[in-house]
């Protein structure tokens, strides 16, 4: 049986799992967004010479650090896809994203994993259609229904986007209000999108 979603609120860098998946971009290198968070709470200087060691990650894959000072043992970034209108192979590419970090926490032996929305910030992917990937990833993936008791997800849309695709009690599906800052949303540097 998959693991269960519920949305709610809350904030990915608190949450005391054994992972956190990081909305990474292409290089590691922290930056705006959830991904700027967690390297701030997670301790800038140790993660940046972790992500550096690794060296890249190309869209759709995951590679993952120790969690440094997170309450969650590990992090594990992923690279998700610039929103191009749909028809650039985004829709794949953010589901991989989803189902190899899933394989990476199953490499790792975290039972529990706190997930951002991925690519609905910066990169523009619509939230609604961003929550129906996530969720259908999930939920068919094998490992996840056999390894993951708990599984939670964050993100920058409104919860009630994410609660009508899930179900409520063993995984989260929140707004962290701090990926964000107030105010329009820039586009994404050239070097992201890549």
């Amino acid at each position: 049986m998959p693991p269960r979603l519920e949305a709610a609120v809350g904030d990915i860098t608190d949450e005391r799992v054994d992972a956190i998946v990081n909305a990474a971009n292409r290089q590691l290198r922290g930056g705006g967004g959830v991904d700027g968070a967690i390297h701030r709470a997670a301790g800038a200087d140790l993660l940046q010479a972790a992500c550096r060691a690794i060296g890249e990650c190309p869209p759709g894959q995951a590679v993952v650090t120790d969690g440094f000072d997170l309450p969650a043992r590990f992090i594990i970034h992923t690279v998700g896809p610039v929103w191009r209108g749909g028809d650039a192979g985004e829709r794949e590419t953010l589901d991989s994203c989803y189902r190899s970090s899933l394989a990476v926490a199953e490499e790792v032996g975290a039972l529990s994993v706190a997930f951002p929305a991925i690519s609905t910030g910066v990169y523009g992917y619509p939230p609604e259609q961003a929550a129906e990937v996530a969720v259908a990833a999930v939920r068919s993936t094998d490992r996840a229904a056999q390894a993951l008791p708990a599984l939670r997800s964050y993100t920058v849309a409104p919860p009630t986007v994410w609660a009508a695709k899930c179900d409520s009690t063993h995984a989260v599906i929140c707004d962290a209000s701090l990926a964000l800052p107030p105010g329009p949303r820039k586009p994404p540097p050239p070097s992201a999108m890549k």
